[in-house]
């Protein structure tokens, strides 16, 4: 076997010298330029890392669970890995929590590093018909396993049952409803670091909300019930699809709606965050300018009808708020439907319910800070038209110099 190994040696320094001399040090030069000066906008042990660090556990956990489950090789190898992902995080941002873990952390890498060492000699040792005869086959089996069981058996004993280590780790990261919260703050400085003008971005994120919490109000959303979580579902879609939609102009200004859809759907769905809404929010964010959202459009086509609908509006609100933003200066500071009550108060443990607007009735929005024959009510005049087409009704947009709460 040491004869193999020696040999497996000499072949392992020829690849590992070629991967060397492949390395991209023109890329490495780059990275080591623009890498810190992105993680100095991150403080170490900050909520942002927690929760990547939540992130990390939740998977590892799982990784557990099946690993004790089906005791397989690959298992165990996988949860290896998952706790090393975990420890790495642990590391490199959360000093105060690494200081207590660290060893417990890098104990349980080598336990389940040592198993899948033994996995492989054994295996190896099969492959290359290295023992004399059965009876040495059945010594060194015996032997493998046993220092595999003792390995395992440990782990068991640190990791199963109220005092273990995954319990410990978990009781020290973001609970409850700090998940999303501190997940759209991860979302947040994604897009900062990608978005030329971010604080657009904010500022259409708040009057969307603004324009959609007024239509649900008015009953002209009343097909999408918040009672069964559905209402808030699609308002969250709506929040990130324009938090997000410029992420794209990182790659330039033409096209830079379609850029923004792939980059949200790369990113991936952030823990205590929905895949169904981050999905449509990418969606959406495609459709904040450009071509109109069509059923029968190559990306919507394939949805379900109801899924479809859920696209078109918020698309149609998301354009809206952007113009009311195009020119990026902040001056529509607030927006309202008129003749729309202010959100239901409990009144006899029971909720009130607005009375919806007539049918055909105007849509009349009055926005703080609006001026007509500018460019700004240039844009709205351009992109309200979605809405209406939505609606089936007119959309009036007028100023206000004050808007009461």
């Amino acid at each position: 076997m040491l004869n193999i190994l020696r040999a497996r040696e000499a072949e392992q320094k020829r690849e590992a010298r070629a991967a060397l001399e492949a390395f991209d040090r023109k890329q490495w030069r780059h990275w080591s330029n623009s890498l810190p000066r992105r993680a100095t906008r991150v403080r170490l042990g900050s909520a942002v890392f927690k929760h990547l660090a939540l992130e990390r556990w939740t998977t590892a956990r799982q990784l557990h669970t099946v690993a004790l489950r089906n005791r397989s090789q690959v298992s165990w190898h996988t949860l290896r890995i998952g706790i090393k992902r975990f420890r790495y995080i642990v590391e490199n941002f959360l000093p105060v929590e690494h200081k207590a873990w660290s060893n417990d952390l890098k104990h349980l890498q080598d336990l389940l590093g040592e198993v899948h060492d033994l996995d492989v000699l054994w295996a190896a040792a099969q492959s290359q018909h290295v023992f004399a005869d059965d009876g040495s086959r059945e010594r060194w089996h015996e032997r493998i396993t046993q220092e595999r069981t003792r390995r395992i058996d440990e782990y068991r004993q640190k990791t199963v049952g109220p005092d273990s280590l995954w319990n410990l780790w978990r009781a020290a990261l973001p609970q409850g409803t700090q998940i999303q919260e501190f997940a759209t703050r991860r979302l947040k400085l994604w897009a900062k670091a990608l978005d030329p003008d971010f604080s657009h971005s904010e500022r259409v994120a708040r009057l969307s909300l603004q324009l959609y919490d007024g239509l649900m109000r008015a009953g002209l959303f009343k097909d999408v019930l918040p009672e069964n979580g559905k209402g808030e579902s699609l308002r969250a879609t709506l929040y990130a699809a324009a938090l997000l939609h410029d992420v794209g102009k990182s790659e330039g200004d033409k096209g830079h709606h379609k850029q923004s859809q792939e980059l949200i759907k790369k990113h991936g769905t952030p823990l205590g965050w929905n895949e169904a809404d981050m999905r449509r929010a990418s969606l959406v964010a495609r459709f904040h300018a450009g071509a109109l959202p069509l059923r029968n459009h190559k990306v919507l086509r394939d949805l379900l009808p109801e899924d479809q609908r859920a696209v078109i509006r918020l698309s149609a609100v998301l354009r809206l708020a952007n113009a009311f933003d195009s020119a990026h200066d902040g001056r529509i500071r607030r927006i309202k439907l008129e003749n729309v009550p202010p959100p239901p108060r409990r009144a006899n443990g029971f909720l009130r319910k607005a009375a919806p607007l007539a049918r055909n009735e105007s849509l009349i929005i009055e926005a703080e800070g609006y001026s007509e024959g500018s460019s700004t009510a240039q844009a709205v005049a351009a992109e309200r038209y979605l809405l209406e087409s939505v609606l089936r009704r007119p959309v009036m947009v007028r100023p206000t110099a004050i808007i009461r709460q």
